[in-house]
């Protein structure tokens, strides 16, 4: 499949029930919208994703991504939550910041 824009590519994984990825943006939407993400790699530049979200780091073996899937079809399914200050208003902050600043 081609790149898709950004609308068109998060209609593809908003409803699923888990994402598998390499990339380091999805790994945040993915927090940022509460679905369970496995991400196939060895370590992430996103920790907050994994310390707080709801990403697994699975590492890139298919035996590590296939235990990390066979635990989430028995219900060990990641409980994170969305990161303080996630919450779309950095704008706002930033502004506030900027125009408090002498």
């Amino acid at each position: 499949m081609p790149p898709q824009s950004y609308l068109d590519f998060l209609s593809l994984w908003k409803d699923a029930v888990l994402v598998l990825t390499d990339s380091g943006g999805l790994q945040e939407e993915t927090t940022a919208l509460g679905i369970p993400c496995f991400t196939i790699r060895e370590n992430t530049e996103r920790p907050i994703t994994i310390e707080e979200g709801t990403n697994v780091l699975v590492g890139t073996t298919g035996k590590g991504i296939l235990d990390a899937y066979a635990d989430f079809k028995h219900g060990n399914k990641k409980q994170g939550r969305v990161p303080e200050l996630w919450d779309g208003k950095t704008a706002s902050r930033v502004v506030k910041i900027l125009l408090n600043t002498p």
